[in-house]
């Protein structure tokens, strides 16, 4: 299958639109990395407590800023998440604690922030434990369970907390729908000793300060090493200038990639690092397949220009890159608008790298191959005419 046959596309004539399209995307990256939003580094990185919170009704990210800076919680950041029906919402704390009295302090924060007009004497059943419910129930006893209290009291508690966490998904709007879960009797007895807040507290994820930058170093060196594989390999396959465009090349994919990240504000985890990495495999596959059918056209098309060849070898390789971006490009659009929330990033990273990784093959490394080549052809031109007017006079002396 082919999308062109026999293109001819002065892709070299076009350089500097190329050039222009990538200056701006790269200083609008760094510009926001050094000045507006830095690299957002995601609790992976740079520790945090990341607490996931479901409203029983739509949530205010206002109102619930608000109530953060009350608490006296400035840095937090607030970000809904998953589908917008399931009223989630990811709070992200900066920690500096590695204990497990952490992962309780920001779970508890978070809730004494977002409470308000709590009735005297009364537990939130939103963000209540197994043990409160069942310590309660067995005081009161709504159901008169005898010998087997303990045992039944503890599997009714099961059945109402699995309910408001896994059907309700973490908040209930009422005690009316308790009523599906148990029997009316312990209803109206928790009705007596719980309230309902608009929320609930359903899961707590905690990283060190210390592993952060562990893993900061190491994602570093993974890119950096990548990088340095690619120029070795290059060099030796084909020539080291041709390394060096793969290796600008790359580093330009980054660059715009991260950047975009920067631009909206999204955070960048591990699972983006490992995007990052099959993003530079997969735009350095995507050259060395150019490269390679210059190569091969050098051979054959001895007498023609380096730039010309240069064209001539994109446009043979036009509906191979066509054709295996174009597939690839619909598989991530599918895992970013369907992947959900965990791949969002990922997918991000992927979309935008295989646009811009399929774009700087053929618009950034093969005019840096060319404009090397004729660098180097320009500046060895002086010495090949000296040397031409030195055989001149010779031969003129030989023949006087």
């Amino acid at each position: 299958m082919e999308f062109f046959r026999n293109p001819n596309i002065d892709f070299l004539s076009k350089k500097w639109y190329f050039i222009a399209f990538s200056l701006v995307f790269s200083i609008a990256g760094l510009l926001s990395i050094f000045f507006w939003h830095g690299i957002p580094l995601g609790v992976d990185f740079r520790g945090g407590t990341l607490v996931y919170v479901k409203f029983a009704h739509t949530p205010d990210d206002n109102a619930i800023r608000a109530a953060m800076d009350r608490a006296g919680l400035h840095n937090v950041r607030i970000q809904r998440f998953g589908e917008a029906a399931r009223n989630t919402v990811l709070i992200d704390l900066a920690e500096q604690e590695t204990s497990e009295s952490a992962l309780d302090q920001g779970k508890t924060q978070i809730i004494n922030a977002l409470q308000s007009n709590v009735p005297a004497g009364k537990i939130d059943l939103n963000n209540a434990s197994s043990l409160t419910v069942t310590n309660y129930l067995l005081d009161k006893d709504p159901l008169h369970a005898g010998l087997e209290a303990s045992q039944r009291y503890a599997a009714v508690t099961k059945a109402i907390l699995d309910y408001r966490d896994k059907t309700k998904g973490g908040a209930l709007a009422s005690f009316d729908e308790l009523k599906q879960a148990t029997d009316p009797a312990v209803v109206a007895s928790l009705q007596d000793g719980f309230y309902l807040s608009d929320f609930g507290v359903y899961q707590v994820e905690i990283v060190g300060p210390q592993v952060g930058k562990q893993l900061q170093t190491q994602a570093k060196l993974a890119v950096l090493y990548s990088l340095a594989g690619m120029l070795v390999y290059l060099a030796f396959r084909f020539e080291w200038i041709y390394g060096v465009a793969a290796v600008v090349t790359v580093f330009h994919d980054t660059l715009i990639t991260v950047g975009a990240f920067s631009l909206t504000n999204k955070s960048i985890s591990l699972t983006v690092i490992a995007a990052i990495l099959t993003l530079i495999g997969y735009s350095n596959n995507d050259t060395i397949v150019v490269f390679d059918r210059i190569r091969e056209n050098l051979k054959l098309m001895r007498r023609e220009k380096l730039s010309e060849i240069v064209n001539r070898s994109i446009n043979q390789t036009l509906s191979r890159t066509i054709l295996t971006a174009g597939l690839t490009f619909l598989t991530v659009v599918a895992l970013y608008l369907f992947g959900g929330e965990v791949l969002r990033g990922f997918s991000f990273a992927l979309v935008i790298g295989i646009l811009i990784g399929t774009y700087s093959s053929i618009a950034i490394a093969a005019p840096i191959l060319v404009a090397y080549q004729e660098w180097r052809g320009n500046r060895n031109l002086p010495a090949a005419a000296a040397t031409k007017q030195t055989g001149t006079r010779e031969r003129a002396k030989v023949k006087a």
